[in-house]
């Protein structure tokens, strides 16, 4: 299982369901969405500026990250939405561990 950091930025209407909801409300939805997914909600942070929201989840693999992903975005209260999966100190050590044949484009 992974993490993944979910940033996004509220349409007109999810910034007036934010507001109807308040940031608690919407932690605990997006919590409860997660959980239902077998996922653990790590970090829900809001932000000034081109990103409105910060979701950090835990415990859930690539199908069910787009499933959130998608689940979400389906709903029109986002006007754009990124995933990154997050690596811990010790994945990029085994990375940097592994060895692999390249040839770089024109050599």
């Amino acid at each position: 299982m992974a993490r993944f950091m979910f940033q996004a930025s509220y349409s007109a209407d999810g910034i007036k369901g934010v507001l109807k909801d308040g940031g608690t409300g919407r932690r605990t939805a997006v919590e409860a969405a997660i959980k239902s997914l077998g996922g653990k909600l790590e970090g829900f942070y809001y932000a000034f500026g081109e990103t409105d929201v910060y979701v950090i989840v835990d415990g859930i693999d690539n199908a069910t990250a787009a499933a959130f992903s998608m689940g979400v975005g389906s709903t029109g209260s986002l006007s754009r939405l990124k995933t990154t999966v997050l690596m811990t100190p010790e994945e990029i050590d085994q990375a940097g561990k592994k060895t692999m044949s390249y040839r770089a484009p024109g050599r």
